[in-house]
């Protein structure tokens, strides 16, 4: 037996049949179908009020339209931040929906021309990655007879210490080398761009409060460094993001209340030459994770070898990060419980597995469930970020699950 994550808080203490916003999985299931993506608008604002409270009252909160970019979520969350961050034409036009282009920002390698061109025309603010990149905004805003706003995206001289992910403190596509920073800003400038400052992403997917708040004192200095050296101050400082939420067996809830206080005392301290510039913070899973489910129902229980598989209308094709195959080294369980019989110990070992022809479709290796009978529903948690969109969807030709944003009433 193989353990499985902790259940999100607002699910942990369910009995019986799964609810998820006051609606049972099972009717869920009957006026939508099997498998079925559900997300909670209530913990989605309940993460951005906590992140409100906890943080200094002067610091931005951005939503990373890449975590989730269902457009009746982006809209919901486009309501509760001050900006979204966007990594393409297409998230861009769905912000667009949402949000005035002043409060967008464009981040990610490989712009496209046409995709350059959007953002300039539409008034929101490219975070370029290269001086090339640089190169060939000026020059499309320039034949549109526009001022382009352009941030840099500085690959930063440092890295988030135990991150999920790392983003610097190494040779990098993502962002520009943090010596060559201030003469990029100054060429901006003197081609006629509206500097709009820096963004500086270190890491994510971080569990340790004292990483981050090593991280963020470290980009901060960082950013008064480069602001001095380009001699301008910056309008912003997108400080990254990287807070963590619990996903395997072990995980601890990050304390962002900590975290917050040390930035409350890391800005009061700042270099002069930040004195004006405003600051945000950019977060994608920590806002929209927990408040996802992915249900999908048994269609088989087989035995093999001694091993018991209950084989689901679902799989990696839609939750790609759930069976494993998503950025981590070694394969563990995500949360996963049998929605019909929440609460209730395990009885038998069971591996979840989906309907694709791979040995990878595997949701749930060796967990210790109740009994689940053909026909019974499988809940996969945290299933509000990166799952749909960062799958295989068209794997196999299956056809894609639905989605529904619920709010409680």
């Amino acid at each position: 037996m193989k353990p499985t994550g902790p259940l999100p808080p607002e699910f942990a203490g369910q009995r019986g049949m799964l609810t998820i916003a006051g609606q049972r999985a099972d009717d869920l299931l009957a006026a939508y179908g099997s498998p079925l993506f559900v997300y909670d608008a209530a913990i989605m604002a309940a993460r951005v009020a906590r992140f409100r409270a906890a943080m200094p009252p002067a610091l931005d909160l951005h939503f990373a339209v890449k975590a989730n970019p269902y457009p009746p979520v982006v809209a919901a969350m486009a309501a509760l931040v001050d900006g979204l961050d966007v990594a393409s034409a297409g998230e861009l036009d769905k912000a667009l929906s949402a949000k005035p282009a002043a409060a967008i920002s464009f981040a990610g390698p490989g712009k496209r021309d046409h995709e350059l061109d959007a953002a300039i025309r539409a008034g929101a603010t490219l975070n370029v990655e290269s001086e090339g990149e640089a190169r060939r905004a000026l020059a499309i805003a320039e034949r549109h007879g526009v001022t382009p706003r352009l941030a840099v995206r500085v690959n930063p001289d440092l890295e988030l210490r135990g991150s999920g992910m790392k983003m610097g403190g190494r040779a990098s596509p993502f962002g520009v080398d943090a010596e060559r920073v201030p003469a990029l800003v100054r060429a901006i400038v003197a081609g006629g761009g509206d500097w709009r400052g820096f963004h500086i992403f270190a890491g994510s997917q971080a569990l340790d409060a004292g990483a981050l708040i090593e991280t963020q004192a470290a980009t901060l200095a960082l950013a008064a460094r480069l602001a001095e050296e380009a001699g301008m101050a910056p309008p912003l400082v997108n400080l990254g993001g990287g807070f963590g939420i619990p996903h395997f067996a072990g995980d601890r809830p990050l304390d962002i209340e900590l975290i917050g206080d040390a930035l409350a005392t890391a800005l009061d301290r700042r270099a002069a030459v930040l004195s004006d510039s405003r600051f945000a913070i950019e977060l994608g899973r920590w806002l929209v994770g927990e408040a996802g489910v992915y249900l999908t129902r048994v269609v088989d229980r087989k035995q093999s070898r001694g091993d018991t598989f209950l084989v689901t209308d679902g799989g990696l094709h839609h939750q790609l990060a759930a069976s494993g195959n998503f950025g981590t080294v070694v394969r563990r369980n995500y949360p996963i419980a049998a929605a019909t019989r929440m609460g209730e110990p395990g009885t038998e070992e069971v591996s979840v597995v989906g309907c694709l022809c791979t040995p990878l479709d595997r949701l749930g290796d060796h967990v210790l469930l109740p009994e689940v009978e053909e026909g019974g529903i499988i809940a996969v948690f945290i299933a509000g970020a990166y799952g749909l969109t960062a799958s295989p969807s068209a794997f196999l030709g299956h056809s894609a699950p639905n989605e529904l944003l619920l709010h409680t009433h």
